[in-house]
């Protein structure tokens, strides 16, 4: 009976100081403190973020952290860099939220991939990237027409003919 007096008090503080015990969870699930509105920026981060100004006040405090993080070192970067980096905002404040989100998805899958597979998709780009232009346009039309026949292949209901052909006899 002492033993069970003993041993519960025991389990109970060794169970609740196991958390204390554990890693601590990433800053992600913690929560980014809240970050600047757009006029709270300063008008330094406001040149070199104004590619986002229309979208600012609606990023997540995780975003608004990220693109301060890129404002901050901005000033650093060689001339080409910064030019790269002003471009690709504009591109990204174009796209549409589900650009953004296949974007995203493809960056987390690509940061998943094993490096030899990184290479290989790294040469691929850099060798579309050095097609001419025509070339690269009749690439993307090809692709936009495969991927509306997949589409439309998904959505619409089979041809008569593959519709008889799968059909089980009675």
């Amino acid at each position: 009976m002492a033993t069970r007096r003993f041993l519960a008090p025991l389990i109970l503080g060794l169970a609740l100081s196991g958390g204390a015990l554990a890693e601590p969870p990433p800053t992600a699930i913690i929560g980014t403190p809240p970050q600047p509105d757009w006029l709270q920026l300063s008008r330094a981060q406001q040149d070199i973020l104004a590619p986002l100004a229309n979208d600012w006040d609606g990023l997540d405090s995780i975003a608004r952290k990220q693109w301060l993080g890129i404002a901050e070192r901005y000033p650093a970067m060689p001339a080409a860099r910064q030019q790269r980096v002003q471009a690709r905002m504009h591109k990204w404040a174009a796209m549409t939220p589900d650009q953004r989100a296949q974007a995203r998805q493809f960056y987390k899958n690509f940061k998943q991939l094993p490096e030899e597979k990184k290479q290989e998709i790294r040469e691929k780009w850099k060798t579309y990237r050095n097609l001419p232009a025509e070339e690269r346009q009749r690439l993307r039309e090809k692709r936009r027409a495969t991927q509306s026949a997949e589409t439309t292949s998904d959505t619409a209901p089979p041809a008569p003919e593959a519709a008889a052909t799968t059909e089980s006899p009675r």
